[in-house]
């Protein structure tokens, strides 16, 4: 069994509410009668129901036996309202403008996460990461202890089915050490989490153990040292190049006394710049299937889709919405 088969055979030992806010959206309708047939997740659809089954009909999708919900007459949408606009008191929100919002298939259904009504939410196919972002932290927020929303990419090579861990390519742009480091440790637990291994986590640069000074590798060291810090039971280490980090003959001969002595499986990049060009190009010239982004440090899952996605990138995003929703993120 593969890994792909491995998280749906997992998902379909609980399958968990999930919402979809782009419910009239082509591949995200085929990817919910997919979830639905295969009994992956309860998909529940969000959005107008005459659009709905409208654009179900255009396609020649059933949509038997899957719900849809009604934002505007959902009859905990002025108590969600409220509570967002209480939670963002510092915005002098109106209860007017917070309903308007919340009609909003996107913060509905984010809404209808944080008030328990789906397990988790996936957004992204039509939707830009920012506004997925925005939803989820504006009606869901960060889990307790968090300081931080970030995301990984998990990348299944095609050859032999080995998952590296990508972060951060799609939220935070200019990482600084303390955030970087974060990023490091969350991105080892999602790994863990996900695929059943131990992490072991690369800081990347351009530099290798002091092969260059300036001050983008600074950055780095420091990170990796409050990574160290933070979790110090983590084969974790860096300054290191990605040829160091992934290569156990070059990282002997760079490297000889390091914990990742070139086996890594979790690739930290030093800005969303590196991290974002990676993985596509990994993804298009090397042929690796790109499964996210997979955002982390949120109270409850809200997942991001790339706006490329195919309806098998959006079933395996669900399937890993629902296995996050089971663990403690």
């Amino acid at each position: 069994m593969n890994f792909l088969e491995n998280l749906a055979a997992r998902a379909q030992q609980q399958p968990r509410r999930l919402a979809f806010p782009e419910a009239t959206e082509a591949r995200t309708l085929q990817a919910v009668v997919e979830l639905y047939r295969r009994r992956l997740a309860v998909p529940v659809l969000i959005g107008n129901p005459d659009d709905i089954h409208a654009a179900a009909r255009s396609l020649g999708v059933a949509l038997a036996g899957i719900e849809i919900v009604d934002p505007c007459r959902h009859p905990q949408l002025a108590a969600w309202a409220e509570d967002l606009r209480r939670r963002h008191a510092h915005k002098n929100l109106t209860q007017e403008e917070t309903l308007a919002r919340l009609q909003n298939p996107l913060n509905f259904a984010a809404a209808y996460v944080n008030g328990g009504g789906a397990a988790g939410t996936v957004a992204g196919a039509t939707a830009a990461t920012s506004e997925v972002l925005r939803a989820a932290l504006q009606c869901i927020g960060t889990a307790p202890g968090v300081s931080l929303l970030s995301s990984v990419f998990l990348m299944v090579n095609p050859l032999n089915g080995k998952v590296l861990t990508f972060a951060d390519c799609a939220v935070v742009p200019e990482p600084t050490p303390q955030q970087l480091a974060e990023i490091a440790v969350t991105a080892a637990d999602t790994h863990r989490k996900l695929t059943g291994e131990t992490p072991v986590v690369a800081l990347l640069s351009f530099s290798t153990k002091g092969s260059a000074t300036h001050a983008a590798v600074e950055k780095v060291r420091l990170a990796t040292a409050m990574a160290q810090q933070l979790r110090p039971e983590l084969a974790l280490d860096g300054e290191l190049q990605a040829d160091a980090a992934l290569v156990p003959a070059i990282a002997q001969r760079k490297a000889p006394h390091s914990a990742v002595p070139g086996n890594a499986n979790v690739l930290i990049f030093p800005d969303l710049n590196a991290g974002n060009i990676a993985y596509k190009l990994v993804q298009r010239l090397a042929g690796y299937q790109a499964i996210g982004p997979i955002l982390q440090g949120l109270a409850k899952p809200a997942n991001d889709l790339s706006r490329g996605c195919t309806v098998e990138d959006i079933v395996n995003v669900a399937c890993i919405c629902s296995l996050m929703a089971g663990e403690e993120f």
